[in-house]
């Protein structure tokens, strides 16, 4: 079995705010083994990791959080991405289209 990598540096706002835009409403909980779902299990995401990343997140004004109820009953926090947040995402995705391009071209030409 492979191990899980770590989250690549600058990826995770990326990651978080896509996977609100698409899924709606989720508690940490929920976005983080999302997350690990659409990664195919590569990624291993952490609360040290996610939930420092939320409050960012929440601070620039990207996503909105509200207490509620989970599917198990318990009280949580339950993240919103913002209209600010599908402005973001939208840069995010170009900022990654170009760094990732960049990137391969290095692959594809000093192969």
């Amino acid at each position: 079995m492979a191990e899980k990598a770590d989250v690549l540096y600058g990826t995770l706002a990326l990651m978080i705010l896509k996977t609100l835009e698409v899924m709606g409403p989720l508690h940490g909980y929920a976005l983080a083994r999302r997350i690990e779902q659409i990664s195919r299990d590569q990624l291993a995401l952490n609360q040290g990791t996610l939930y420092p990343a939320l409050l960012k997140l929440q601070q620039m004004g990207w996503i909105a959080g509200k207490w509620g109820e989970s599917e198990t009953g318990r009280r949580a926090k339950f993240y919103t991405i913002t209209r600010t947040g599908r402005t973001q995402l939208q840069a995010e995705l170009e900022n990654w289209s170009r760094a990732s391009g960049i990137v391969a071209r290095f692959i594809e030409d000093l192969s």
